[in-house]
């Protein structure tokens, strides 16, 4: 229901502008994570033509996710402060003409530049857009809504790899960019214009103090897990950028605690399963998004695959992202939510289990079959986890909700991520350690090699040639994997924990406070059948 002084109040869409407005949030939904992994596909191409070290390149990814995940919880408190469609409308456009601009960019520090504003337009997208879909969307219908968007996410994270292979081949590395501009731009004119503007009455502007203190810690602490493994963790600037870190965090949780309309409303993490909730996408960023970072570069640039090839291969990662939501929200009505995602991320741990193994043994094609494991256990909880988090806040919060969620996962998913690369570096290292070589060159080697670059790590180590150089990269990289599915399970016994019997499916909230909306949640929900008329007609 629209608030009582939403403009559009007396002018709800009809069903058919619904179903456009879901059509052009959840192409959003798509084209963001889409920006986010078809990039690292094209990372050869892109060093062959602008050049770059690893560390700047690794930037054109992290760049993106930095911005992204940490302006999405300011974004959501300007859009319940000056309007959901507007602030959806602007961050779609502008998302548009960067994606236009990083087609056309001249070098690699122009790209990674343009990659920031990109990261910042999507996080104005995205939680303008789940905000606005909050407002359409009642009761199960919601559910159903924010399941399909939560799909199309996870639908751009699987198939970008797929899409870059198959563009950088065909087109080189600049389409990939083209891509992203052409499906924003379709969500611009079919959604935008079909919005009604709705805003929280009782919003109070944007918390300046606590955007930019939870900005920056984000900024130092990605900063510095990358540069951890080049300079060293005993590193003068790395042992700063932890640390500033942690005094951002603190002066951070201190801010919100003062503040009247804090952009994180701290007393949500009193109750364990809003905690669980945004524990899910770090889960599920550890067995399923480092995947899509990290496998590319072992098929393209250890292995010698295609960019085409190696998209193909990663569809035995996504396919599972078409069915395997929807039967999780199916299940979701007999199955606690709760003991469906932990089950889900125990699956793929045990799939990671597998692909280590396959990996140690130097296998390409023994891949496939561990891949589609992971990929099923791990869209058990993509389908879920949004319905989950959403249901813990009022309807008038719904920005914030957006925002929350948003952050916890994008910048959980971030942190993962930069782990992630920092952890195979430094395994690299260690297996390369006995050729005697200096430290110098075996760091350096040890970043080349993670990013793929066999031919250059070569030429810093003369002493092993390239087929030495890929077993131990494999290696290192069947390890990285047995490390992923220790995190994996233990996050999956945290949020089994955490969770219990949570529903997905939580009662609307109305107008209640965020303590009472997350004291609701718990119960399981339920709904009469004139209800469930009335939402489906709704939809």
């Amino acid at each position: 229901m629209p608030l009582p002084d939403s403009p559009a109040a007396a002018s709800a869409p009809g069903r058919y502008d619904r179903f456009l407005i879901l059509g052009a949030v959840c192409l959003a939904g798509l084209v963001l994570p889409l920006s986010f992994t078809a990039p690292p596909v094209a990372i050869p191409a892109i060093a062959a033509e602008l050049g770059g070290s690893p560390v700047a390149l690794n930037w054109m990814t992290n760049a993106f996710m930095l911005a992204f995940g940490s302006c999405l919880m300011a974004a959501g408190t300007l859009a319940d402060t000056y309007g959901r469609k507007r602030v959806f409308s602007i961050g779609i456009v502008a998302y548009a003409v960067v994606s236009l601009l990083l087609a056309l960019a001249p070098n690699l520090a122009t790209l990674n530049g343009l990659r920031i504003a990109q990261g910042v337009a999507a996080a104005l997208a995205l939680a303008g857009g789940n905000a606005a879909l909050s407002q359409e969307f009642h009761g199960p219908a919601r559910i159903r809504a924010f399941s399909l968007l939560g799909t199309a996410f996870g639908l751009g994270l699987a198939f970008g790899p797929s899409l870059a292979g198959w563009l950088v081949q065909s087109h080189g590395w600049r389409s990939v960019f083209l891509s992203s501009l052409a499906i924003a731009l379709l969500a611009t004119v079919f959604g935008v214009p079909r919005m009604r503007e709705s805003r929280d009455p009782d919003a109070g502007g944007l918390d300046w103090l606590g955007s930019l203190s939870s900005t920056a810690m984000l900024a130092l602490l990605t900063i510095g897990v990358l540069e951890a493994p080049e300079r060293g963790w005993s590193d003068g600037w790395v042992i700063a950028s932890l640390i500033g870190a942690a005094l951002l965090l603190a002066v951070f949780v201190r801010v919100e605690n003062r503040a009247a309309r804090p952009m994180l409303d701290l007393s949500l993490l009193k109750y364990p399963r809003f905690v669980g909730a945004q524990l899910l996408p770090i889960g599920t960023g550890f067995c399923y998004l480092a995947l899509i970072i990290v496998l590319p570069v072992r098929l393209i640039g250890i292995h010698g695959l295609s960019a085409l090839d190696a998209g193909l291969m990663m569809i035995a990662l996504s396919a599972p992202m078409l069915v395997v939501p929807f039967l999780a929200a199916l299940l979701n009505h007999r199955i606690a939510a709760g003991t469906l995602c932990a089950a889900g991320l125990l699956l793929a741990a045990a799939g990671l289990v597998w692909l280590g193994a396959q990996a140690a043994a130097g296998s390409v094609s023994g891949l496939i079959a561990p891949m589609l494991l992971i990929g099923a256990g791990s869209a058990v909880p993509w389908g879920l986890m949004d319905g989950l988090a959403i249901s813990v806040v009022p309807k008038e919060r719904a920005g914030m909700a957006a925002g929350v969620f948003g952050a916890s996962r994008v910048s959980g998913e971030g942190i993962a991520l930069a782990i992630v690369a920092a952890a195979l570096a430094g395994l690299l290292q260690l297996r390369l350690h006995a050729t005697g070589d200096d430290a110098a060159a075996l760091a350096q080697a040890a970043q080349r090699l993670a990013t793929g670059d066999l031919a250059r790590a070569a030429a810093l180590l003369p002493r092993l040639d390239a087929a030495t150089l890929a077993l131990r990269y494999d290696q290192a990289f069947a390890w990285l994997m047995y490390g992923l599915a220790g995190a994996t399970a233990a996050i999956a016994t945290v949020v089994y924990a955490l969770l219990g019997n949570a529903s997905a499916h939580a009662p609307e909230q109305g107008s209640a406070s965020p303590a009472v909306a997350a004291t609701a949640a718990i119960e399981p929900a339920t709904s009469s059948p004139a209800g469930e008329l009335a939402d489906e007609a709704a939809c």
